[in-house]
């Protein structure tokens, strides 16, 4: 019996990590370690300079995990703590591509919605976009906001909102979305916008009848094995210290014990002195939806992030474990030609201003990408079968660093590296 419980509690890791991708030196698959360690000094140096406390970088080609490696810090305050491969980050808007955008297109093959649906379909007070004179209007459809070409404003003013309807309240903002002013006519400009994809997020939980939360788990997180990927809901206590509400779904594979916060990067110092640790950072997200939102809210780790890139750079399927189908995936890469002046795809990005994260090398057809505001980055070309996926809490201790032209020195870096 001993004997047994040996076996497996020595085999235990290897079946947490069973779905991790294959680890293999760059030449493997056609890329130049040599070349790869300009990436190493480029994060290094952004470091050294105080710009970020850390960083992980990984780079998945051809299925297998190219590269891997961790840099400088997790966290700098209140104490210093080393960055590992394993660190949570919190993702910020690639929630919108991994989570949103992945869980409508599971409903558009099920046959349950539509990108030319009405919004109002399913928000019945939704408001569509009129003229200033009233005699104008036009629907605003799913694909408007999986585009940003809504007409919806960028964001909703956190504090004004919370004390309109209280803290937390998902109902509340989805109000003020329904009837806040639209900024333009639908599909005739471009405004990245948060309220799309919390408006997304109501759609979503509308057709399933699931939180957001639970629909993407059962549908991409668990049929992925993306162990450590996870929305944590989260309140205020009765000092008004953010406090999470619910366990990580990670926490029962962590050691007796062990905090599963203790894996997670942390983001900004509060005004208290405290640090926001395994609670989202985007206002919005945190404050008025509890932190599970179609904007941000997710956390994961780069493992996880690689597992869902490859599924993606493979059609939607990953050792038999399908997500989406080809015909999906392929859409995801698209720009639809009605906003072909645009550079959005349906919930990516692909050759808007805000698409800086992919570098000068990777040609636009065929790559899309995503960033978020904590300091994520992905990439994903499928004319190289690679995905580059950088994450760093850039945000911690302080709000102010920017990581756009370190992300791009390391798109470069990593394209020059594909030598066949």
């Amino acid at each position: 019996m001993k004997r047994r419980l040996f076996f497996i509690l020595a085999l235990l890791p290897l079946l947490v990590c069973a779905q991790s991708l294959q680890r293999v030196k760059p030449e493997k698959v056609g890329m130049s370690s040599r070349q790869l360690r300009y990436a190493d000094e480029a994060i290094n140096n952004a470091i050294d300079n105080g710009e970020i406390p850390g960083a992980v970088l990984a780079v998945v080609r051809h299925g297998k995990m190219a590269y891997l490696k961790a840099y400088g810090n997790k966290q700098v305050y209140p104490s210093k703590e080393p960055m590992t491969v394993g660190t949570v980050f919190d993702m910020a808007s690639c929630s919108k591509t991994i989570s949103t955008a992945t869980c409508a297109m599971i409903l558009v093959e099920r046959g349950q919605l539509r990108l030319l649906d009405a919004v109002n379909r399913y928000i019945p007070d939704f408001e569509d976009w009129k003229s200033d004179d009233g005699l104008e209007s036009q629907t605003i459809r799913v694909a408007d906001l999986l585009t940003h070409s809504s007409g919806l404003p960028a964001y909703a003013p956190t504090e004004e909102v919370s004390k309109r309807y209280g803290s937390p309240s998902p109902q509340g903002l989805l109000d003020y979305i329904c009837h806040v002013k639209r900024e333009f006519r639908p599909k005739t400009d471009f405004c990245y916008s948060c309220l799309n994809f919390i408006t997304l997020q109501h759609i979503i939980e509308t057709i399933t009848h699931q939180s957001l939360r639970d629909f993407a788990r059962q549908n991409i997180f668990d049929i992925l094995g993306m162990d450590y990927t996870d929305y944590l809901p989260c309140a205020p206590d009765a000092n008004g210290k953010w406090q999470n509400t619910e366990e990580a779904h990670w926490a029962h594979l962590l050691p007796s014990g062990t905090d599963w916060r203790s894996i997670v990067a942390p983001t900004t110092k509060e005004p208290d002195g405290s640090v926001l640790v395994a609670q989202v950072h985007d206002p919005l997200a945190r404050i008025m939806n509890g932190g599970i939102s179609g904007n941000a809210g997710l956390f994961a780790r780069a493992d996880d992030v690689a597992l869902f890139c490859a599924a993606l750079q493979n059609g939607g399927e990953w050792r038999g474990h399908r997500i989406l189908s080809p015909a999906s995936v392929n859409t995801l890469h698209r720009v639809p030609r009605e906003v072909a002046h645009l550079g959005r795809t349906i919930g990516w990005d692909s050759y808007s201003d805000y698409s800086s994260n992919k570098g000068d090398l990777l040609d636009a057809d065929g790559v899309i990408c995503h960033t978020g505001f904590t300091g994520t980055s992905i990439v994903m070309d499928a004319n190289t079968d690679i995905s580059i996926i950088l994450l760093i809490n850039s945000v911690h201790p302080e709000e102010g660093h920017s990581v756009v032209r370190l992300r791009s020195l390391v798109g470069n870096v990593v394209a020059a590296s594909i030598m066949k």
